[in-house]
């Protein structure tokens, strides 16, 4: 059954369930995410484990300037040296008091979550990623990390950590699941299937952690009613947060040249709201929304150029939301 759009003309406005939200009635101050970029990470897909060249819309050649090294051997064995840990420790630590300074006086936050952001950042030796993730702790005002990562490369030793962690800190995982149709996932050149983002999650949350899940509409040859199926099979995983965001055209992407040559077409922005507006309905309200936008104005961007100017979309995303009920 397809969600349908009701009218709030007649209905109080009920605030959205976001994370500043959610973190200001847990902490009852501002905390605020600082996303961090360490060189030297990239992803089983890129790096070739589980598939090459990465997903269709990964800007891989541009997104990280140590991915022109190809100098990633030692991620293939768990024993073996990492020789870029002293230097990604120091950029570590240099972009988590940078960011704190920008966002305490910008937005007044209080404390902060860590969020490894690009690329697998479970994907790297077991002590690497602990000395990353205790160096990230270790800085004053940090309550906790939130980690970016995919379905296939969590492994039970780097939970027992978290977990244990987690008993002091709020410790969450962003699971790229983009789609639930195994068709699509091979498409976009994933690597992976549902069923493994189905038993990676079951595992966490069987560990107490926190799962956020990231979601992409406008895949290729996605219908709506395939959308909406996504939402409604990953908000049934008992997830805690959900991230969503329309599919964009960067330069140096495998999406880039299926563009320049007509074979896809992004959303435009009325079709994407209005999809938007089906799913948040679709979405049970004890569900952290964590985004809803795309925010990519970088000059990389090819399509749609919607996606660039991110106040437009604020202001239609918040028009949108009332016409359902919400206030943003």
């Amino acid at each position: 059954m397809t969600a349908t759009i009701s009218s709030s003309k007649n209905r109080s406005l009920i605030p959205l369930f976001t994370t500043g939200r959610y973190f200001k009635e847990k902490y009852g101050v501002k905390v605020y995410k600082i996303p961090v970029s360490i060189s030297g990470f990239t992803c089983p897909n890129i790096h070739g484990k589980v598939a090459k060249g990465g997903c269709i819309y990964c800007e891989n050649r541009s997104f990280s300037p140590n991915l022109k090294s190809n100098n990633f051997d030692f991620l293939l064995n768990p024993d073996s040296k990492n020789p870029f840990l002293e230097q990604q420790l120091k950029e570590l630590s240099s972009q988590i008091e940078k960011s704190k300074i920008k966002l305490s006086n910008k937005f007044g936050a209080q404390k902060f979550i860590v969020y490894f952001q690009s690329f697998t950042n479970t994907y790297a030796p077991l002590q690497t990623l602990i000395k990353l993730y205790e160096r990230a702790l270790l800085h004053d005002d940090v309550i906790g990390l939130s980690i970016g990562t995919r379905s296939d490369s969590i492994s039970s030793e780097i939970l027992d950590f978290l977990e244990e962690k987690s008993q002091d800190y709020e410790i969450w995982l962003e699971i790229g699941v983009q789609s639930i149709h195994d068709e699509t996932l091979k498409i976009i050149n994933r690597g992976h299937d549902f069923n493994s983002v189905q038993k990676s999650i079951s595992k966490i949350k069987k560990r107490g952690l926190k799962v956020c899940v990231h979601l992409i509409f406008g895949l290729p040859k996605e219908s709506e009613e395939m959308i909406l199926k996504s939402v409604k099979k990953s908000v049934a995983l008992e997830i805690d947060a959900l991230k969503i965001h329309p599919l964009y055209i960067t330069k140096n992407s495998a999406l880039a040249r299926w563009y320049a040559n007509g074979i896809y077409e992004p959303l435009d922005k009325d079709s994407y709201l209005n999809l938007l507006a089906k799913a948040l309905l679709l979405t049970p309200r004890h569900i952290i929304i964590q985004r809803l936008m795309a925010g990519e104005d970088s000059e990389n961007l090819i399509a749609p150029l919607w996606c660039k100017d991110y106040r437009s979309q604020k202001s239609s995303l918040a028009k949108k939301l009332k016409e359902i009920g919400f206030i943003y």
